[in-house]
């Protein structure tokens, strides 16, 4: 009853808008060409996408709603050979094209907002609540875009003001106790000016229990922002374009199960989250633009300013596991100020060009410190006397023998490796592209060249260091034909005040070179084919992760330092030893005491990874526009390829070089309109990356070689298959129409490691959409994984352990949008 109640409230509020809604465009099935509707400014094109040698897809309004598109991580396999995983919290967007992606530090693939770069990673999982349109470039897009932009490039931006006015309302709720609400007014005052301005909340309620907190929801959150954009018009030439926008999140995150326990945990938690520690992020998030751009005769000139501030708190149970093992606490501090110029000439010429120049610079403070607790203490002196006792001889005195027992506790409750950590960057470049239409007097036929020089400086301004006291004591066990002897030799000491640190400066810069050179043949206005050929490259950077390992060792070789200290003379005073034994014992104490300095650049530093890109395509309209087709192959010889990995002592994931890697497949679009009330889409993309040349080593020195094996975490297939079908109803009826929009996506086969030897096999999500219009009232009924599909969405190995996160469950929800 309570249902019917609430949908007959919906219908009423749905009559009781019409009024003010009677001048809404009525939706439609038949295929439009987006970049025909949606008027959007591209300062560095001439031309719409479909008309550029660039393999490319791109979403309307319309295409969101359908498919339930409202973050960057729900386009993922909506777009051939694009996956972006949602894992984890909101921290990190790991995306991944044409198998090139990063898990962590700089990314493979670019986002642009109203054409404002995103520099970090942090800040692209934002929310679409005022979204009118999305572009996927796939293949590197550095010679126009720069750096970390070789997978390719997404693009967003959000309505204008100017050729929208009036009011969205959006309320929405969802089962797993989600609800959502937006609020948004577009406002032109005169011809010169217009502002829009609007505010959303959005609540989670969270899909995944965890067994060790209470069944508590691990990945509950909530986000509230708000945006505010004007457009003035000083003259017919000239436009400012201003956008400032704020958002915050609380969320939980990271409900991972373990699918296999080794070294630690309990056996029972196997097949649930359960860890003892809450792990959670936040985030402050502000962007700012403005884009000024001048029309001059026969030249159009563009200033593209954005500030872009961060800050965001991360708690990590490190362990996963119901043990008291150790805790990740990281905290930054980010600011980054971007500016591009760009003087281009019009569309209407037979040489277009465009010259360049940009620069960017970004501050970042990061404090990262890793904390041992009572379980994880007795595990680190569990690890170092069993590694010290081992190398111990045995001492054999006629019918006696003796064993020694080495025996070290690290103090305390908790051990912290504190770390403050200052990564700024600096990026500068210059870049210039020219097209040459009817090449050679060839109608049709087109060449475009460009190239960019781009510079890079980074630096790493350090400060970890840990304080730590132990007590060390060393007994033996004689064994002689009347039995057992305990004989203490060095009784138990204690070493207090004891300090490891490491401080310092790191600099580095990278200079490249990004040239491209298409050549592209229309057939017709809508009917191309082009050839391309581009070099594109992710920049290097630090793992500041790296210093919560190096600090482990240098406590270790701290402790066996006092401990040689007042071993060797006992051991040397002995008259019981023999002097070999003697020797042994003071060389194994004094080996593990003594070792180099680290190279700290050499054990943070990770290259620019870089690549040539090769691809063959082409973009096909039928007549009247009943069928449109994108495809296009591709070839990808890729060097440094930056893997994720854990670090050798496991407290946390860092970057490295993988030598050679090699990336090639197809991909394939449709979009065909059968009826005006029936369209249907589909897409398929197939990658087949692998290491060419991969030989690296594990902690203990063993040669491990990759080659040949998949890159991990990228999908082999990835396909998306869809439609929309309008009813509508006749004059006079209660609604206007009913669309049914069902969508099946599927990805796979994921490898999740290097050496492959876990994955998650091809699987498909099937979800679906039902709306009910009247006017500018819409009522949406819609389901996500609508089979109940499950499927891992992550994988990973630590300390031993096996852990996963599964998909989330089938989720049903209703969403009513007024405009008026």
């Amino acid at each position: 009853m309570k249902t019917k109640r609430w949908l007959g409230a919906l219908l009423m509020a749905c009559t009781m808008a019409d009024a003010a809604a009677q001048q809404a465009v009525r939706d439609t099935a038949r295929l439009v060409e987006i970049e025909e509707v949606v008027v959007v400014a591209t300062p560095k094109e001439h031309a719409r996408l479909r008309q550029q040698p660039v393999s490319s897809t791109s979403f309307s309004q319309q295409d969101m709603r359908q498919k339930n598109v409202t973050s960057i991580k729900s386009v993922s396999a909506l777009v051939p050979n694009l996956f972006i995983p949602s894992y984890g919290s909101k921290l990190t967007t790991s995306a991944y094209i044409r198998g090139v992606g990063s898990r962590i530090n700089t990314p493979a693939v670019g986002l642009y907002v109203d054409n404002i770069p995103y520099v970090n990673k942090n800040s692209f999982d934002f929310n679409f609540w005022d979204v009118e349109r999305i572009d996927v470039m796939r293949g590197p897009q550095g010679t126009l875009y720069g750096y970390n932009t070789m997978g390719g490039l997404i693009r967003v931006f959000s309505k204008s003001p100017f050729t929208y006015q009036g009011t969205d309302l959006k309320l929405g709720a969802a089962t797993y106790g989600d609800f959502k609400a937006s609020a948004t007014h577009y406002h032109r005052i005169s011809d010169k000016f217009a502002f829009s301005g609007g505010v959303f909340y959005q609540h989670t309620g969270g899909f995944f229990k965890n067994a060790a907190r209470g069944n508590e929801r691990v990945d509950k959150g909530d986000e509230l922002g708000s945006r505010l954009r004007a457009i003035y018009l000083p003259s017919e030439n000239t436009k400012l374009d201003f956008t400032i926008g704020y958002e915050y999140l609380r969320q939980g995150g990271y409900p991972y199960e373990a699918v296999s326990i080794g070294y630690i945990g309990d056996a029972g938690d196997v097949g649930r989250v359960a860890y003892n520690s809450r792990s959670g992020y936040k985030r402050n998030l502000l962007n700012v633009g403005l884009n000024i751009e001048h029309q001059a005769d026969g030249v159009v000139f563009n200033s593209i300013t954005g500030y872009q501030y961060l800050a965001d708190h991360m708690d990590l149970d490190q362990d996963f596991t119901r043990s008291n093992i150790y805790t990740m606490m990281q905290k930054q501090r980010s600011s980054v100020l971007t500016q591009e110029f760009i003087l281009k000439s019009k569309a209407d010429r037979r040489w277009q060009w465009l010259v360049g120049a940009s620069a960017s610079y970004q501050w970042l403070k990061t404090e990262a410190p890793v904390t041992f607790h009572d379980e994880g203490l007795a595990w680190l002196n569990n690890t170092m006397n069993t590694a010290a006792n081992a190398y111990l001889p045995s001492v054999t005195l006629g019918s006696m023998t003796m064993d020694f027992d080495f025996s070290d506790i690290i103090g305390g409750t908790d051990l912290a490796f504190p770390g403050t950590y200052k990564t700024p960057e600096w990026n500068m470049a210059l870049f210039h592209q020219s097209t040459f239409n009817d090449l050679l007097g060839l109608r049709g036929l087109s060449l475009t060249a460009g190239l960019r020089l781009d510079y890079q400086a980074i630096r790493l301004d350090y400060n970890a260091s840990t304080s730590f006291g132990h007590t060390y004591g060393l007994s033996g066990v004689l064994t002689t034909p009347r039995g057992e002897q305990n004989i203490t030799m060095i009784p138990a000491t204690e070493f207090a005040g004891r300090e490891v640190a490491y401080q310092g400066k790191l600099h580095n810069h990278f200079l490249q070179l990004l040239p491209k050179v298409a050549l592209k043949y229309d057939i017709d206005a809508r009917n191309n084919v082009y050839v391309t050929v581009a070099r594109g490259f992710r920049a290097g950077g630090y793992n500041i992760q790296m210093f919560s390992d190096l600090l482990e060792t240098a406590m270790q070789q701290r402790i066996m330092t006092d401990v040689a200290d007042v071993t060797v003379p006992v051991v040397e005073s002995l008259r019981m030893l023999p002097d070999d034994t003697k020797a042994q014992i003071v060389s194994v104490l004094q080996g593990m005491a003594s070792s180099a300095e680290p190279d700290i650049e050499a054990a943070t530093l990770y290259k620019p990874e870089w690549s040539w890109n090769y691809e063959l395509g082409g973009h096909f309209t039928l007549p009247g526009n009943a069928l449109r087709v994108d495809a296009a192959v591709f070839y990808m010889d890729i060097r440094d390829q930056q893997i994720s990995r854990f670090s050798e002592q496991g407290f946390g994931r860092i970057t490295v070089n993988a030598g050679k890697s090699k990336s090639m497949g197809a991909e394939l679009s449709a979009e065909a309109s059968l009826s005006p009330s029936l369209s249907l889409f589909g897409n398929y993309g197939y990658t087949y990356a692998v290491f060419r040349d991969y030989v690296t080593s594990d902690s203990s020195g063993n040669t491990l070689d990759y080659t040949g094996n998949y890159v991990p975490f990228v999908p082999k297939h990835t396909f998306a298959l869809g439609g929309r079908y309008v009813l509508r109803l006749p004059e006079g009826s209660l609604v206007d129409d009913i669309t049914f929009s069902p969508v099946l996506t599927g990805a796979g086969r994921i490898y999740w490691t290097e050496e492959n030897n876990a994955s998650q096999g091809f699987y498909a999500v099937l979800n679906g959409r039902l709306g009910v219009r009247r006017g500018g009232v819409c009522v949406d009924l819609w389901v996500n994984n609508a089979l109940n599909r499950r499927y891992q969405v992550f994988y990973f190995e630590s300390m031993g352990n096996a852990f996963r996160q599964r998909s989330n469950p089938l989720q049903a929800g209703i969403d009513l949008r007024l405009s008026f």
